[in-house]
């Protein structure tokens, strides 16, 4: 039943040779590649307002579009880097893997985990974001904006988990429909000021000044505004993702992002200029700037439905991006193995299933609150850029290449903004919430090494020389015993005692009970005497009722007949019942005892099932 309900939500398994359909070209890569940067513009606008508004009041429209042209600046410079980045690692991993080949190992882990808070933000903050648009349209949901949200990233998980095509297909169109959106509002939005003589007017009274503008402030509105450029990073880490040649198109949807954000982005800031959008807790900059515009009309309304769509569509970059990251992250030994298997659907199910898991909680705890999430956003994102372009930096520097001088400057440029940037989110975000960020990094860096060093020290005692094979694989000369463990004398105790009867001589065999009590004690030696089973009967009294202790100081006693060395194999009867929920009704007292046994290396663990009629 699960197997056809799995099947029915996200689709029939796909075979290995079916990985070349489900990478993307430039039309379907675009939507997922670029959404989260064309949509940053739905917020990212609003939180410099939030910034200058409040302080220096009309003025803040003038400053608000002088920032919001460098921050265009800023990413046309880490679009030039990133296409370095591509032509160099065309296998992916972006920021991790420049700094991990050029700065070393724990810049490495540090951009990785960077990139990995920085994606599980871009989920929380998008859908957040375009529950903010929902509720905009529709207030009366403004009470649920946590369940709503909830059930975006539900519906974005669904969609990744049916493999990259196949949530390209669902989740392009939304996409295009909001790049035109957001070109028609703005054509028609400068066509009504500047040819019809529309005077506008502000939806909000704008606050007084209360102070002047100041460096520092401006640095604030800076780096308030940086969180729009999320996502250019997610193209170079998912270039595997992408058709042959997939380096040519993975430059291709970056230069097309670059474009749409230089459009779409400077475009709504000039537009916050004219008609004086004013930040509100009950409706966005953009639904302001689109209600002048086209009024309550059914434009506003598919404005706002597209919004709302690509705010969730944003997450996609995540999903993109993420899974992939941890694959590489895995397979160099540094996050579970699980994260490097791909799933039914060819996609790298869990990561998509970890990032959805790890948004959903930061939504619950930040109450879906965008303004509240975007102060975490920013420093992730800008730390995962600085490494990367510092790492292309030595890379180039150490290099014969030709033409390495003009790739220097490039790098050397966006290493000098982007770590102008850090400090600036540092100096302003700080104790609004990017400390929370930088411990979630540490935390994240010191786990990678836990692990990495788990799996190093595994194989260091698993690694096997050719010339331990011939002493290691002679086990002629040692014993052999077979432990089978009864609770009570029964079917699925006596298949297991067949079971060892049949891999050992009765001779080598005993059959080992504890007993919690006198009388089960008693009980089960007259009904053994009674049947007649020709194999010895070790019972061991337990007055405080512990099953595995027991078991231990026998096998270690003189009593038992094995010596240090010596090959053990208990043999343990398990019962299988038909229905999951059954399994609360027994103790589990087979699992208990084999996690303890599989410490000691000379003792094997068999369960031996006895599956039980469905009644």
């Amino acid at each position: 039943m699960f197997k056809k309900i799995k099947e029915i939500v996200i689709g029939k398994p796909l075979h290995n040779k079916e990985l070349q359909s489900e990478k993307m070209d430039v039309f379907w890569g675009l939507p997922i590649m670029a959404s989260d940067a064309i949509s940053s513009v739905a917020y990212a606008v609003e939180e410099i307002l939030w910034i200058l508004v409040l302080v220096v009041g009309l003025a803040a429209y003038k400053y608000m579009f002088f920032t919001a042209i460098i921050i265009i600046l800023l990413l046309l410079i880490l679009v030039f880097s990133y296409r370095q980045t591509i032509d160099s690692y065309p296998h992916g991993g972006g920021s991790y893997t420049v700094a991990k080949e050029n700065l070393g190992e724990k810049p490495g882990l540090l951009a990785a985990a960077s990139l990995i808070i920085g994606y599980i933000l871009t989920v929380a903050v998008s859908t957040s974001a375009g529950t903010a648009a929902i509720t905009s349209a529709i207030p009366a949901l403004l009470p649920y904006n946590v369940g709503v949200t909830l059930l975006l990233i539900f519906l974005m998980t669904l969609g990744n988990l049916r493999g990259v095509r196949e949530s390209a297909k669902i989740f392009a169109l939304p996409t295009y429909i909001f790049i035109a959106s957001m070109l028609i509002l703005i054509v028609t939005g400068l066509f009504k000021v500047y040819v019809l003589g529309y005077v506008p007017q502000a939806s909000f009274p704008i606050p007084e000044a209360v102070g002047d503008v100041t460096f520092f402030l401006l640095i604030r509105a800076f780096a308030a505004g940086c969180s729009g450029l999320t996502g250019v990073e997610a193209v170079s880490n998912a270039i595997p993702n992408f058709t042959e040649p997939a380096q040519k198109n993975a430059k291709r949807v970056l230069g097309l992002l670059a474009l749409f954000v230089l459009l779409i982005f400077g475009g709504t800031a000039y537009l916050s200029t004219l008609y004086h959008a004013v930040p509100n807790n009950s409706i966005t900059v953009l639904s302001q700037i689109a209600v002048q515009v086209f009024g309550n009309g059914i434009l506003f309304y598919i404005l706002q439905i597209a919004t709302a769509t690509i705010l969730v569509m944003a997450a996609n970059t995540s999903y993109a991006g993420l899974p992939m990251l941890l694959s590489l992250v895995a397979t160099d030994g540094y996050a579970p193995r699980q994260f490097a298997m791909r799933g039914s659907r060819l996609g790298y199910s869990n990561g998509i299933l970890a990032l959805s898991a790890a948004a959903a909680f930061l939504v619950v705890i930040y109450h879906a609150d965008t303004h509240g999430l975007v102060p975490l956003y920013a420093i992730g994102v800008f730390l995962s850029f600085t490494l990367s372009q510092v790492g292309m930096l030595f890379k180039w520097a150490r290099s014969n290449v030709t033409g390495r001088t003009h790739k220097i400057v490039i790098n050397g440029l966006g290493a000098i903004m982007t770590v102008a940037t850090v400090i600036s989110i540092l100096y302003s975000k700080m104790l609004e919430g990017a400390w929370i960020t930088i411990v979630l990094i540490i935390i994240l860096v010191v786990g990678m090494k836990a692990i990495n060093y788990h799996y190093i020290n595994i194989a260091r005692q698993l690694r096997l020389d050719p010339e331990q094979v011939q002493t290691e694989i002679n086990t002629l000369n040692v014993k052999k015993h077979m432990i089978v463990i009864v609770g009570s004398l029964n079917k699925a105790s006596l298949k297991a005692i067949n079971y060892a009867r049949f891999l050992s001589d009765d001779k080598n065999i005993v059959i080992f009970h504890v007993a919690i009590d006198k009388e089960s004690a008693k009980s089960i030696k007259e009904k053994w005497k009674e049947c007649k089973i020709p194999i010895p009967l070790i019972v061991k009294y337990s007055p405080y009722r512990e099953v595995v202790n027991p078991l231990i100081q026998y096998i270690e006693s003189e009593e038992h007949a094995s010596s240090p060395g010596d090959m053990i194999t208990v043999v343990i009867p398990q019962f299988v019942v038909r229905r999951p929920w059954q399994n609360l009704l027994h103790n589990q007292t087979a699992f208990v005892i084999r996690k303890k046994l599989l410490r000691d290396r000379h003792i094997a663990v068999i369960n031996i099932p006895f599956v039980l009629d469905n009644k």
